[in-house]
């Protein structure tokens, strides 16, 4: 293909930090002299043109597909039962969503940085790690995604499916919204600060005695906010799977605290980019214009 080395180049990779969540921020010694990255751009109108671009979003769409297919269907399977020992349990569920980002980013973090997740998105592209251009599709592919994922797993068990809920995000009963956006924003939180910390090139250049597999920590991130917040909320932290089971179950149920798993995860994302880029790393603002 014409071009194609240029094309490369213009791919996800082209910036050695703003590759949000992959393994490659973890140099060896030639990356001892740590130098700050140029903010990426808000609009880059050669990615638009570049096959890597496109095949980024692709890599973002069947990884949300999957995430939500294997995650939901675990979700039903424990809902089916009529005693919870006879399944995994709230701890099985966890695992699944956290056992799943793991493999996905881990499988996707050279191709698109491994986002899976419309709320890590957005707090990259605070921190200016990727172009507004890049971050909107990345999350229009992750929002498609999930909706196809959640429509495979009613496809396989209708019944089932629309008895038990779908995987749908709500506030349970005993909480208040304020309760469930709490939890949404303090559980974004947590998991999008570990992105951050996880693949900052900085601590990989400075503090290399701490060997960091950047899906490792992510996906544990993933399971304890599961295990904090699935009585609460049944845990949303991503925009795009409460999106995809919602569609998906289209039920008055599912649609009734719906905002709440768009403006805590948003929030949630903002904090922890703000925490980061301002107070951890101290990156002066003038020098991000």
């Amino acid at each position: 293909m014409e071009g194609k080395e240029e094309d490369v180049r213009l791919g996800a990779n082209r910036y050695s930090e703003r590759q949000p969540i992959g393994t490659a921020a973890q140099g060896g010694d030639s990356e001892k002299d740590y130098k700050e990255p140029p903010p990426a751009p808000i609009f880059e109108a050669e990615e638009l043109t570049s096959w890597s671009f496109y095949r980024a979003g692709i890599a973002e769409f069947i990884a949300t597909f999957l995430f939500l297919y294997i995650s939901v269907l675990t979700v039903m399977g424990v809902s089916s039962s009529s005693s919870k020992c006879g399944t995994v349990g709230i701890q099985g569920i966890a695992w699944s969503f956290g056992g799943m980002i793991f493999v996905l980013v881990y499988c996707t973090a050279g191709i698109s940085g491994g986002h899976i997740n419309p709320a890590v998105t957005f707090g990259l592209f605070l921190a200016r790690k990727l172009s507004l251009t890049r971050a909107v599709f990345y999350m229009v592919m992750q929002c498609l995604g999930a909706i196809c994922g959640a429509g495979v797993v009613k496809g396989f068990q209708t019944g089932l499916y629309m008895g038990k809920g779908g995987g749908a995000n709500s506030v349970a009963v005993g909480y208040t919204k304020g309760d469930g956006l709490g939890a949404e924003i303090v559980g974004t939180f947590v998991l999008v600060y570990t992105v951050f910390s996880a693949t900052d090139a900085k601590r990989s250049a400075r503090d290399s005695h701490v060997p960091i597999l950047a899906p490792l920590p992510i996906g544990f991130a993933v399971f304890l906010v599961h295990l904090a917040t699935i009585p609460i909320t049944g845990t949303g932290i991503n925009p795009a799977r409460s999106l995809g089971a919602a569609i998906i179950y289209n039920r008055k149920q599912a649609w009734d605290d719906h905002w709440i798993f768009w403006v805590g995860p948003f929030i949630g994302a903002a904090l922890a980019a703000i925490y980061h880029v301002v107070v951890i790393r101290a990156i002066p603002f003038k020098s991000r214009d």
